[in-house]
């Protein structure tokens, strides 16, 4: 049987970064660029909110190391400044395209964003949703001190909001 391999190939300058990058090379770069961002989104998605709001240190570091593991696929190997602009043009565009389809479809939204997740109710933690959040309880104890609070008692709802911040509703004004 014979195995036929598909590949791209590019002048040596081009990858070089010594020569100008040409057009089939830069529809190479914002194709990996939109696949690439695509993966993150989804896998991000699937992380939990926790990463988007509560950075710890641990938190930055990877997405530092994933910003630099994948800057490389993206550009496709060619360094130079058309290829970076039309990696960043093509993230900038795909952005809004989705913030877009988000408006018209609620449901695509849903999908991808998730929707609010109910963490205390009339003083009580939902230990299920918090674990559903991927929260911790010192986690959720420390939202809950940033809003003035010394723990669930006194709150009548918590919520872990589709961007990752925690709202507090309390039963009286915070202490």
């Amino acid at each position: 049987a014979r195995t036929r391999a598909w590949a791209i190939s590019w002048p040596v300058s081009v990858v070089a970064g010594t020569g100008s990058p040409s057009v089939p090379i830069l529809v190479v770069v914002a194709g990996c660029t939109a696949g690439i961002y695509l993966f993150l989104i989804t896998l991000l998605r699937l992380a939990g909110r926790r990463q988007l709001a509560q950075l710890s240190a641990l938190d930055l570091v990877v997405v530092l190391l994933l910003g630099s593991a994948v800057e490389t696929a993206m550009i496709h190997g060619d360094t130079s400044l058309l290829a970076g602009l039309v990696s960043a043009g093509t993230l900038l565009v795909l952005n809004r395209l989705l913030s877009l389809l988000f408006l018209r479809s609620g449901r695509l939204s849903h999908l991808v964003n998730g929707g609010p997740i109910l963490l205390v109710h009339g003083g009580r933690v939902l230990d299920s949703h918090v674990a559903r959040a991927g929260l911790t309880t010192p986690d959720l104890a420390a939202a809950l001190r940033a809003r003035g609070y010394d723990g669930p008692a006194g709150v009548e709802e918590a919520v872990l909001e589709t961007d990752g911040t925690i709202s507090v509703v309390g039963e009286a004004r915070p202490a």
